[in-house]
């Protein structure tokens, strides 16, 4: 008697996740998704491309705009909507629309998709995410149109204002501005206050997770009611904004900003800061940067936006909870503690585990990437960072890449969207206890 196949929520989201591409890859492939007189899209451009949109990353085989028809576009635009929100989301509005309620499985899928911290209420939750999410898709794209419409015309600029708020709201990069540069992204308006300022409120908002927003529903501005996980994320949120805008607007004078004014700038590098930590758009030429805020970026890379939202990165909860253990033990403390709470050790580990597969998978596959193509060390490491945190930034490198280097890069994104220690999770079988071994001490520093 054959042994029915009972998968994990882990691993039906991270198979939900390869079917979305896969399925994306044949769409965006066939010919109606092309732009008329383009040559057709060899399949593994097209993998990667729906690897990107559905991993929210925003890296590209081919410029958006001349590449793909309207129809592609779409396509484009739904597998970022999915891979913003989650599949399970969808799922979800299918059932309901349907006349079924979701079972117990259902219900613990979703609150894996989500990150919610409990079962109970997630269907609320979700229904509240949804909501939200066309509320702030839509004004953005409202705002978007008053820059875009005089611009491209009523109808083009209105599919401007939608497609780039949405794409910003997933912090997934795409753009298509490839109609005035191919590869510009937003470096065209980058003196655009309302541009900049509606696409900046998007990324954030996305970023910070669906919890915050669940909390800052319930509780309005009262800081003190708030969780804990809220209260960290608004306020590491800020410092990640302003800090490194601070260092950008410095080490960037004289390189990707050349030739801006003090305004320009301190616009230039507020939007840098913002968008690099997921979103993959830029308002100036990343080919440009300075040694200095090339690494600046690629550590906002790697810290991520927050759990349970539509970026990637180790996120911004695991990076502060590893600073504060730093600290902690800095000072003699065996306790972590933050607003008035102590952490939970369990946490903690998982938090050094996040950041240290991270790393070490970035650092392997930079190796990897340059065995493969002799490509400069800066250039390499700022691509994998930007494959593996899901952001899409990149120095131009993305389509000179061979074929093994693509795949290598898909493999990235899927991880980084995925979460790298939930992809080995939902692989990894469960062992067994196992009885404990005698404690020796190491020499350590």
């Amino acid at each position: 008697m054959t042994r029915k196949l009972r998968l994990s929520p882990v691993q039906t989201i991270a198979l939900g996740f390869i079917a979305i591409i896969l399925l994306g890859s044949l769409l965006l492939s066939l010919p109606f998704a092309q732009r008329a007189g383009r040559p057709p899209l060899p399949w593994l451009d097209a993998l990667f491309t729906a690897a990107s949109a559905t991993c929210v990353t925003g890296l590209v085989a081919a410029d958006t705009w001349s590449q793909f028809s309207l129809a592609g576009q779409v396509i484009l635009l739904v597998l970022i909507q999915i891979g913003g929100l989650g599949f399970m989301s969808f799922a979800m509005i299918l059932t309901l629309a349907l006349g079924r309620r979701l079972g117990l499985r259902g219900r613990s899928i979703l609150m894996e998709s989500v990150s919610s911290l409990q079962i109970g209420g997630v269907e609320g939750l979700v229904r509240h995410i949804l909501l939200g999410t066309a509320i702030v898709e839509g004004s953005g794209a409202l705002l978007l149109c008053f820059a875009f419409v005089p611009r491209f015309g009523f109808w083009r600029g209105l599919w401007y204002g939608v497609f780039h708020a949405v794409s910003a709201f997933c912090n997934a990069g795409f753009d298509l501005m490839g109609s005035l540069e191919p590869y510009s992204s937003l470096t065209l308006f980058r003196d655009d206050v309302l541009v900049n300022l509606v696409v900046m409120a998007l990324i954030v908002i996305g970023g910070v997770g669906f919890l915050v927003w669940e909390d800052l529903r319930k509780h309005g501005l009262r800081f003190s009611r708030y969780m804990l996980h809220t209260r960290l994320m608004l306020t590491a949120s800020a410092a990640l904004i302003l800090l490194p805008a601070l260092v950008l607007f410095l080490s960037e004078k004289d390189a990707s900003m050349a030739g801006l004014n003090v305004g320009q700038r301190i616009l230039a590098s507020l939007f840098q800061s913002v968008s690099a930590r997921t979103a993959g758009f830029n308002t100036v030429p990343l080919d440009r940067l300075s040694g200095g805020g090339a690494l600046m970026m690629t550590v906002l890379m790697t810290v991520g936006a927050g759990a349970g939202s539509t970026a990637g990165g180790v996120k911004v909860t695991t990076f502060v909870i590893v600073l504060l253990y730093v600290w902690a033990f800095i000072r003699g403390r065996s306790d972590v503690e933050v607003f008035g709470r102590r952490l939970d050790e369990g946490q903690m580990r998982r938090a050094f585990c996040a950041l240290c597969f991270f790393v070490t998978l970035a650092l392997l596959s930079s190796l990897l990437l340059m065995l493969l193509q002799p490509l400069p060390m800066q250039d390499v490491f700022f691509e994998v960072f930007s494959a593996v945190g899901t952001v899409g930034l990149s120095t131009g490198i993305t389509r000179g890449l061979v074929p093994l280097s693509k795949l290598l890069l898909i493999v990235l994104m899927y991880m980084g969207r995925m979460g790298s220690i939930t992809v080995v999770m939902a692989v990894a079988e469960k062992k067994n206890a196992r009885i404990m071994k005698p404690v020796e001490k190491i020499v350590i520093g």
